[in-house]
Parts: C-alpha cells; structure tokens; sequence
C-alpha cells in the first residue's frame, strides 16, 4: 500500500494532479510540488509575475485555465531558478495545500 494525494479544481471539478506522496507528488512546507508524470492538466501557464523566496530562490506564478476558458490566476507557482539543494522543488508546479479553489485528498493505493 501507498499513499496517493488527488489535487481537484474545486469550482470546475478538474483535476489537476494524482499521484504518490513522496516523490512524485512532494508535501512541503503545506503546499505540494507535483511531478510533471503526475500532472493529470495541461492548463497551467506561466503569468510571467516572478517571485523570491529567499532560500528556494527565483519562481514564477502560474495561471491556470480550465477546459471551459475558466481562469485562475495565481493557482500555483514553479521554481525556474530553484535551490539546489532541494530537488524535490526543481521545476515541478506547486499548489498551496490551503487553496480555497482547490480540494485535496489523500488515500490508499495498492502498488
């Protein structure tokens, strides 16, 4: 058994991501660092607003629309210019686990 985490868009009932915790799909910090293998959109688009953490370094937001042209800004961000002592961050996209647009559960697979 495994621990696997379904991360939907809320309002659109989309999913966006579905995989196993750990490396594909990484907790950090409350928010989740999703593998591009995981990813279940192709919706998500860079807005071009960067960001500074001051120990993940450079990132980007990203906007993310959904089948029916629904617009989300700001759902999620990712890492260009990432930390490189934390490689579970490097260019995945990251969703806040507290999102009010964004329903997320954990649940037990069979590998």
């Amino acid at each position: 058994m495994s621990t696997w985490v379904r991360i939907t868009h809320f309002p659109t009932d989309s999913l966006l991501a579905e995989g196993p915790l750990g490396w594909g799909i990484t907790p950090f910090e409350g928010n989740y660092y999703v593998a591009r293998k995981w990813l279940r959109t192709d919706g998500f688009r860079s807005s071009w607003l960067p960001g500074l953490c001051v120990y993940k370094f450079l990132y980007v937001w990203m906007d993310w629309e959904a089948p029916d042209g629904e617009r989300s800004r700001m759902l999620g961000w990712l890492y260009w210019l990432p930390n490189p002592l934390l490689p579970f961050i490097w260019w995945r996209v990251a969703l806040p686990g507290r999102h009010p647009e964004l329903a997320i559960e954990r649940f037990e697979r069979i590998a």
